[in-house]
């Protein structure tokens, strides 16, 4: 069951929107609303707070899935007010409404990591550009930079997503 759009995964398993969310507490959220808002309970649970639980969880159950959840926290709120949300900035369409995708993307470009973002695209250009070269006339040249273009899609995705603050904050190892 999918849950519905402009749902807050967080707040269906009660949870704070934090990167540092570990799977064993979204784990135990889900344990603790499952058990008790399951339709099969004798008191007939409550299903559509299951059904939103469930589907929070499916949400949140990765790392990933838990930087995503904060990446599209961070665009747009469901009522289109800005405002705060994880401690970082919320942006809002001018109308009110669900922003553009470019909008959005923008948005997780900022809350990312920008530099690095910048530094992958750098290189994929120039190495997109030294293949087609290269290649010369040949018909492998498209190919080669659709290689490269498929290489920044496919790497650049944590660039995109919040970063995990638990890593930053803790101490270096020592020998």
């Amino acid at each position: 069951m999918t849950r519905r759009a402009g749902a807050d995964p967080f707040r269906a398993l009660g949870l704070e929107p934090r990167a540092d969310l570990t799977d064993d507490e979204v784990h135990a959220a889900w344990r603790r609303i499952a058990s008790a808002t399951h339709p099969d309970r004798e008191d007939g649970g409550d299903p559509e707070r299951f059904a939103d639980a469930a589907g929070a969880y499916t949400v949140l159950r990765t790392r990933f899935g838990r930087g995503e959840a904060l990446a599209d926290l961070t665009t747009v709120q469901p009522t289109g007010t800005a405002g705060r949300s994880g401690g970082r900035p919320v942006m809002a369409s001018p109308d009110g409404q669900r922003s553009a995708p470019a909008l959005r993307l923008l948005s997780r470009v900022r809350c990312g990591r920008p530099g690095r973002l910048a530094l992958r695209i750098l290189a994929a250009v120039v190495v997109a550009a030294a293949a087609a070269a290269a290649a010369g006339p040949h018909p492998a040249a498209p190919a080669l930079v659709t290689g490269v273009a498929t290489w920044l899609v496919v790497t650049t995705r944590r660039d995109l997503a919040p970063r995990d603050q638990s890593r930053e904050s803790r101490p270096a190892k020592g020998r």
